[in-house]
């Protein structure tokens, strides 16, 4: 965006708060932008899956999981937005200077490697959306044309962000429309589901915001008479629990992303924004990123609570009982099998078929409800309601808008950060190359490595790096915040920096939590080792601090012995 078109906005503002809070309100509206970014890629195939398996294993009493964790999200967001805004600095060079370049790059490289590796899964969702749900490019070679066809909207679009003033807008009303598509296509599932024969318990939907924390604990009130029931209560207890806690993490952890905390003051500060702008970036942070995330989320809990909660796939519990020939999917068998055979082992029992048909039907049903279901599960399942091809066709179109939305701005994001890592101005063949990166990375990736061991090896030591770092991350801006230093007149006093301050620790206290049962809830191996993942995590972390503290020290040394 030009400087021109930065004053021109700048001065809307100014004279909008001369005229009153309605005008105000108005050029608010007329000039949001970063938020629906961040909303961009917020929605993308992780708050899907995380909404989709929070709905299965907890019904609707986990509706109020990710709504919290993005209002804390928001404030450290905020906090984030406060600081750039004010100074006018870079966060990572403030970082680096006023707190610890340890936290500063650490920040970046995790955000680059979010961005690399992310990109993969986005593409794969697409590619299977286009042709699964939308039924298009299904010949032999189609996931080649899908990728490509991916890769090049992809770039389309971003290249307008850095094309011109005109480009600039047209790239804003492309990203409200994918967000708005996407939050419409499940708008529409649940619309579905509500006008439906048994319609939707909406006095349990609505209680389900309430926050219970106990649930990390104690499994959900259906399932826990389940549990009562079957022949395993220990087993099934633990097993339910473990489960339900992985869900809540995973949902929660895609709330806010460490690359979040990245495209926020970058993306403000390649519009031009000032202190001016500091009422505009909260109210685009409410408008415009918690608004569609809040309802795209809670439309996928509760779909997927209505009709997989504690309820098996048709055919499933009689599986073993020779009543008939089962159409349950094949991989569904032996998800479900695998779970009850796993119990019978805990037990010392047999894992035949006959064992597992005189079972109790709690026991299969806590079976069926474990098994792990993806959005064309789901799509399938709402056929009764609109048909086969109006069902794959509502999701696919949402699905898709995920995928597309969240590769632009992981394009983006990568862009700024390669930028930052040059110390270049955020534009130019830098900033280009940047945003190529996570395309080809995910356009190969999806096509060659997304699969088998090779997504092990890149999944889960990229998402347990970002979980643990994004405390880091919300510390850090926590301590740029309290840096009289750095804000000066700017820093916030009395009540208002009280209140800031409480909200923030609460955010860092959340992902702290966060991170230590993503990392201790954690029993995964390195695939032919006994190397426990979580003991490679920590480590890191551990050498990270202690390099932190180092150089702290190293720095505070070198302070003192400087003459004034």
């Amino acid at each position: 965006m030009s400087s021109q078109n930065s004053d021109q906005h700048r001065d809307l503002i100014l004279k909008a708060k001369g005229r009153g809070h309605d005008a105000t309100f108005r050029a608010y509206l007329k000039l949001s932008g970063p938020g629906w970014l961040q909303s961009a890629i917020t929605l993308g195939g992780g708050s899907l899956a995380g909404s989709l398996y929070l709905g299965i294993i907890g019904g609707y009493e986990l509706m109020w999981l990710q709504p919290l964790m993005m209002v804390f999200g928001i404030v450290m967001l905020s906090a984030i937005a406060y600081v750039t805004l004010s100074t006018g600095e870079r966060p990572f060079r403030a970082l680096n200077e006023h707190v610890n370049p340890v936290l500063g790059w650490t920040w970046i490289v995790a955000t680059m490697m979010a961005n690399l590796v992310w990109a993969m899964p986005q593409f794969s969702l697409g590619t299977a959306a286009l042709r699964q749900n939308l039924g298009l490019f299904t010949f032999d070679g189609g996931e080649l044309v899908c990728a490509a066809a991916l890769l090049i909207v992809s770039a389309l679009v971003v290249w307008l962000y850095d094309a011109s003033s005109r480009g600039f807008r047209v790239f804003d009303i492309l990203l409200k429309l994918m967000v708005g598509i996407v939050v419409l296509s499940f708008a529409m599932v649940v619309i579905m589901l509500a006008t439906g024969e048994s319609g939707l318990p909406w006095g349990r939907i609505l209680s389900g915001f309430v926050p219970d924390p106990n649930l990390l604990f104690h499994p959900t009130e259906s399932l826990g008479k389940l549990v009562e029931q079957s022949s395993a209560p220990d087993y099934w207890l633990a097993t339910v629990v473990s489960a339900q806690r992985d869900r809540m993490v995973a949902a929660a952890a895609t709330a806010v992303g460490i690359n979040m905390t990245f495209l926020l003051p970058y993306s403000m500060m390649k519009r031009g924004w000032d202190r001016n702008f500091r009422g505009l970036a909260r109210f685009d942070l409410a408008t415009g990123l918690f608004i569609p995330f809040l309802f795209a989320t809670s439309f996928v809990v509760i779909a997927a609570a209505s009709q997989f909660h504690a309820k098996p796939e048709p055919g499933l519990l009689a599986l073993h009982t020779g009543s008939g020939k089962s159409t349950v999917p094949a991989k569904l068998q032996e998800a479900y099998e695998g779970n009850l055979g796993k119990m019978l082992q805990s037990s010392g029992r047999e894992t035949d078929r006959a064992t597992m048909a005189a079972l109790p039907e709690a026991d299969r049903i806590l079976a069926a409800t474990l098994i792990k279901r993806d959005a064309f599960d789901l799509a399938n399942s709402l056929q009764a309601f609109a048909g086969t091809h109006g069902a794959q066709i509502v999701f696919g179109v949402g699905v898709v808008g995920m995928a597309v939305s969240s590769i632009i701005i992981l394009m983006l994001i990568n862009g700024f950060v390669v930028c930052e890592m040059m110390n270049r101005p955020m534009g130019g063949w830098p900033y280009r190359l940047g945003c190529l990166m996570p395309a080809l990375s995910g356009a190969f990736g999806a096509l060659y490595l997304w699969s088998g061991k090779a997504q092990f090896y890149l999944a889960v030591p990229t998402s347990r790096f970002g979980m643990v770092l994004l405390p880091i991350a919300y510390i850090a801006f926590f301590c740029l915040m309290n840096k009289r230093k750095l804000l000066g007149d700017d820093m916030p006093k009395g009540g208002a920096r009280i209140a800031w301050n409480v909200l923030m620790a609460i955010a860092v206290l959340l992902a702290l939590i966060g991170a230590a049962v993503s990392i201790f809830n954690d029993t995964t191996t390195i695939p032919g080792t006994g190397i426990y993942v979580r003991n490679i995590a920590l480590s890191i972390l551990g050498g990270l601090v202690l390099l932190a503290i180092v150089i702290h020290f190293i720095r505070s040394k070198h302070t003192k012995n400087t003459p004034d």
